[in-house]
């Protein structure tokens, strides 16, 4: 465990930040430390941005980062069927948070190229060994939905990151993102927010009980 991981677990509040892109870059550049693997995890409801945000800060930090994340462990739609949850897929127990956890585990220590899987959202699955992290890389992004929770999978996965942004957006914004990107994976408009209000967003209500347990919470503004 971390120093930083231990601190977060005694910690009373979260600091707030009203931060821009360019802000969070800076402060991920800072956990660069050539010689040593670092692991910044990004977390938030559905709909909050974590993938933008994500996706920013490895453009930003170029070869010093490679993103590594929660999504590639989604269980399969088969496995998904075969268990009954088909129908809430992202909720927690729709992944492999074990799974999860023994990789981030395993890549704070590696010496060796590892290889993690990606979730593809066109084809609704994870592709395994699809990521290639190279040893020499200092700074892994994780993000993904259930950084904070305190289930033994998650919690486990999350004793291993040294330090979780929480991504805070209003709810209103989230709604209208998720149910855009549910359209331009090819649900109808009354799919989509169907999906949005009894799917998403009631996991969203439970990784927003949970901010408190972050590092830092993020409130984005524009560059």
């Amino acid at each position: 465990m971390s120093d930083s991981t231990q601190s977060r677990e005694s910690l009373a509040q979260p600091a707030v930040m009203t931060a821009s892109i360019q802000d969070l870059a800076a402060r991920a550049r800072a956990l660069v430390v050539p010689g040593e693997r670092r692991i910044l995890g990004l977390t938030g409801a559905p709909g909050a941005g974590k993938s933008t945000v994500a996706a920013a800060l490895l453009d930003a930090l170029g070869t010093d980062a490679v993103i590594v994340g929660m999504d590639g462990f989604h269980l399969s739609n088969q496995e998904l069927s075969r268990l009954g949850r088909a129908d809430r897929k992202g909720a927690s127990d729709t992944f492999d948070s074990f799974g999860f956890a023994a990789l981030l585990e395993r890549l704070r220590t590696a010496s060796e190229t590892v290889y993690a899987p990606v979730f593809n959202r066109g084809l609704e699955e994870s592709i395994g060994s699809a990521v290639a992290v190279d040893p020499s890389i200092p700074l892994i992004i994780t993000e993904g939905n259930y950084l904070l929770s305190d289930e033994p999978g998650w919690a486990r996965a999350g004793r291993a990151i040294d330090q979780i942004w929480y991504i805070d957006v209003d709810l209103d914004e989230r709604r209208r993102r998720l149910v855009l990107r549910h359209e331009s994976f090819g649900r109808s408009v009354a799919a989509a927010e169907d999906w949005v209000e009894n799917v998403d967003l009631k996991n969203g209500a439970a990784i927003e009980a949970a901010k408190g347990r972050a590092d830092l919470i993020v409130e984005l503004t524009e560059d």
